[in-house]
């Protein structure tokens, strides 16, 4: 199905939003006296077209005791210092244009007859406007709901369809309190990203986006330094099954982390068990290749039995996603139960929520989570899935609606949507997020182990925030998930593994969240709200 906007109508302010203008004049009235005449009585009856503009400058005049061709005066210059927002129209006339005929555009200013003749004068696109509602003409005031109401019934508009664009916060209330979307005009760049998100199909957006940056989709770490990995671009791949958009370098048989030289560590940087693993899951490799590799990580497993990171004797680390990775790979080719011990441990770890914190190389609960979930998916084997599901369900019910990056509530829908589970809550988070090139924010996906650096990639954020709307689409519409897999693999039959560790049944302890009140920027919080339009049309 579609995402495409459910709004048909646009309502923008005119005075410090379409065009802006300054109160300091060469006279001797101040800026702040300046702005209580155009809160005072008077003027207000002005704007309503109730009293003359002579009338009204000698009441200012007697009420402030200021000769009124000082007033005169005051207003001529502010009227000569409007300036249109060029870059806001800009963008309304993209918006406009995009929508391809389904999006009406009108402007509604508290103003009066004699300055919107002085605005009409200004250069500015006025042919973008389908209609201009002022004061003056109506005879009634923002935020009185009859000058609202007017226009709603003279374009026909459909409240629940508008959205309302102003700078104090009393109007747009009064046009929330109508049905309207209402968005305040406090930052631009905030709003200009509100107006793209509510008005634009995130899925599409989001792949032009990674169209757009094809080979580009560079990992950095969280104090901006650009990092060239092979394991973000493994994902990417896996996610999008589009190898154009990706750089990977040539293997001949074990991945190391890095493309090229190593940053931010050893010169000499050992490859890994980690991404070995998944670029053996994602890409097309010999059998005898696989393993042997295999083979050769069964000489790095330690005393535990759990199997190691690095292949490298010298670096004896290990990680629960790492593991899961590696069981992954094993259980792709039926020798799953050659890691029974990981395996063992791997549970325990999500028994009593080791991964809450993050592990060693990896920075959230969603990522141990989410690969335990690839894990079920890629291996599907009924004797693995008996042991971890129902403990995995569980623990992803714990976290439905915790706070999270894009990269975390992107991991988590995806995991929701391949357990059978509905989650809108974070899907109304995530969906806000998406920036005005049509990217989702970055999200920290590992971390180095012994500085604790950040690592994050917007292409694999966006790669998978995609995916997950279009998931959570499938499950609400009753289709089967997305499958993970992106290329074609040769593997074995798996073999029923033998797992003879018992089955423990967990008594868990349900830390289960109701769903959160929206917090954070206040403008976010409003398109946080109005994502819930887009959950219901997914739900049909």
């Amino acid at each position: 199905m579609s995402f495409t906007s459910n709004y048909t109508t646009l309502i923008f302010d005119i005075g410090d939003v379409l065009f802006s203008w300054s109160p300091e004049t060469k006279t001797s009235i101040s800026p702040k006296v300046l702005r209580n005449i155009l809160s005072s009585t008077t003027w207000i009856d002005y704007e309503r077209g109730r009293i003359p503009q002579d009338e009204c400058y000698a009441s200012i005049g007697n009420e402030f005791s200021i000769d009124p061709a000082e007033v005169s005066r005051a207003f001529e210059e502010a009227r000569n210092s409007l300036q249109s927002n060029d870059d806001l129209i800009s963008v309304i006339r993209h918006l406009k244009i995009r929508s391809k005929g389904m999006l009406q555009v009108f402007a509604m200013s508290n103003i009066s007859a004699p300055d919107y003749e002085v605005l009409r004068t200004k250069p500015a696109d006025w042919s973008l406007f389908d209609d201009i509602f002022t004061s003056a003409g109506v005879g009634e005031r923002k935020p009185n709901l009859g000058f609202y109401k007017a226009v709603l019934s003279s374009t026909g508009a459909d409240p629940s369809r508008t959205i309302f664009v102003d700078d104090k916060m009393e109007n747009v209330l009064s046009a929330r309190s109508l049905g309207m979307c209402g968005i305040v005009f406090n930052d631009q760049s905030t709003v200009i990203r509100t107006l793209h998100n509510l008005l634009g199909d995130p899925v599409e957006r989001g792949k032009q986006y990674l169209t757009f940056n094809a080979k580009k989709h560079q990992s950095e770490t969280n104090n901006g330094i650009i990092l060239h990995e092979n394991f973000a671009q493994l994902l990417i791949l896996e996610v999008t099954r589009d190898r154009d958009l990706v750089n990977l370098t040539d293997t001949p048989r074990t991945w190391n982390f890095f493309q090229g030289s190593p940053l931010l560590t050893t010169e000499e940087f050992p490859f890994d068990l980690d991404t070995t693993s998944l670029g053996f899951t994602v890409t097309k490799e010999h059998e005898d290749v696989v393993h042997s590799v295999m083979d050769e990580m069964l000489d790095y497993i330690n005393d535990d039995g759990i199997i190691q990171t690095y292949f490298d004797h010298r670096r004896p680390r290990f990680d629960p996603v790492v593991c899961v990775n590696a069981l992954t790979l094993f259980y792709s080719y039926g020798r799953g139960h050659q890691l029974d011990l990981t395996l063992h441990w791997i549970h325990e770890v999500l028994f009593h929520r080791a991964y809450l914190e993050g592990t060693r190389y990896y920075a959230t609960p969603e990522c141990f989570l989410y690969f335990i979930g690839r894990l079920l998916q890629i291996s599907n084997d009924a004797h693995l899935a008996a042991y971890l599901k129902p403990l995995l369900i569980e623990r992803v019910q714990e976290r439905i609606g915790a706070e999270g990056d894009a990269l975390a509530l992107s991991m988590r829908l995806c995991l929701c949507a391949r357990l059978g589970l509905r989650n809108e809550v974070d899907l109304r988070a995530l969906l806000p997020l998406q920036c005005e090139d049509g990217g989702w924010e970055i999200g920290w996906i590992y971390k180095y182990g012994s500085s604790g650096i950040g690592i994050g990639n917007r292409g694999l954020t966006t790669s998978l925030a995609v995916k997950a709307i279009l998931e959570m689409q499938h499950f609400s519409t009753g289709s089967p998930p997305l499958s993970p897999s992106l290329l074609p693999m040769r593997r074995r039959s798996p073999s029923p593994s033998r797992l003879t560790l018992p089955v423990q049944s967990p008594k868990p302890i349900m830390h289960r969240k109701s769903e959160p009140s929206i917090t954070g920027n206040s403008l976010l919080q409003r398109a946080q709200l109005r994502w819930s339009r887009i959950i219901l049309a997914i739900r049909k």
